[in-house]
């Protein structure tokens, strides 16, 4: 039986999630199943991933075919690597335990990169809502400026008013006295 590692496509419209599964290759692709080895959600930023390790290099050992998309997830998570280690410790290249360095060192070069881009992702975010916040203290200044001077302006101009109204009513009461 030609098994096969693939996706299932689960979820509503336009927001699917992805059980990873082992299949026949002649089954469809949301039918039967041998075995579900993880999942994979698009949908989060970041996207997740979860993988049973050893039943997948399990399958991949024993001959199961990874669709292209399915043979990225697993590289990504190292599954790939670590059956190429096996194969060299089979072949008498090193030991089990060199094998196992190796792959620790991937692992953790893989997650320092990772963790390095997620830092430089966070200061950029950081970065830009500071500039927000600053942009928006400008306008904020800017804004209170033109209130001011409105209300400037129009103190003024009640002033003038007034002024004038006091003016007018002088000349009234000289006029009046005048008479």
């Amino acid at each position: 039986m030609a098994t096969k590692i693939r996706l299932q496509r689960h979820g509503r419209k336009s927001y699917a999630y992805y059980p990873i599964v082992i299949a026949d290759s002649r089954a469809p692709r949301d039918g039967r199943f041998i075995e579900r080895i993880g999942s994979y959600n698009p949908n989060t930023n970041p996207a997740t991933i979860s993988l049973d390790f050893d039943r997948a290099l399990y399958w991949v050992e024993v001959g199961a075919q990874p669709t292209d998309t399915v043979r990225t997830i697993l590289s990504k998570e190292g599954v790939m690597l670590m059956k190429h280690l096996r194969g060299g410790v089979k072949k008498g290249a090193f030991d089990e335990a060199e094998a196992q360095r190796r792959f620790d060192a991937w692992k953790a070069d893989r997650t320092k990169v990772a963790d390095a881009a997620k830092a430089q992702k966070d200061a950029a975010a950081a970065a830009d809502a500071k500039a927000r916040l600053e942009a928006e203290a400008e306008k904020n200044k800017a804004k209170a400026e033109s209130v001011a001077k409105k209300k400037a302006e129009k103190l003024a101009a009640e002033e003038a008013a007034a002024k004038e109204a006091l003016e007018a009513e002088t000349e009234a009461t000289e006029e009046q006295a005048a008479e």
